[in-house]
């Protein structure tokens, strides 16, 4: 559910560049969703669809980027791409690891006509 207010807020976002840059039309918004993140796609452009209506965002396209999980060692402070679900260091095989990187959600881009 977390997904409404994730969209709701990449509407004011780009509601708010697009007023800026004197936009007729929203017609693409690029979005990044990395793999370790919780944002559902799906969820995000059902949500969109229904909050769009009415302003120059409705009918925009969705593009989602999906962006891998990456981890880091605390023993060697090794950065590795996650796989799977083996969270070992290639480097040392130790298991205490935290996230590096891919838990991010963000509006990339905007393409407008004006």
């Amino acid at each position: 559910m977390h997904e409404l207010s994730i969209t709701q807020s990449v509407l004011e976002i780009a509601l708010r560049h697009a007023e800026q840059a004197h936009a007729a039309r929203i017609t693409q918004l690029n979005l990044v969703i990395g793999e370790l993140s919780t944002i559902v796609d799906d969820s995000v452009q059902f949500y969109w669809d229904i909050i769009s209506r009415g302003t120059i965002a409705e009918g925009a396209v969705l593009h989602f980027e999906r962006v891998p999980g990456v981890l880091r060692c605390l023993n060697c402070g090794h950065t590795f791409p996650l796989n799977g679900e083996d969270f070992s260091c290639p480097r040392c095989g130790d298991r205490q690891v935290i996230t590096a990187g891919g838990d991010d959600f963000r509006l990339d881009s905007i393409e407008i006509e004006t």
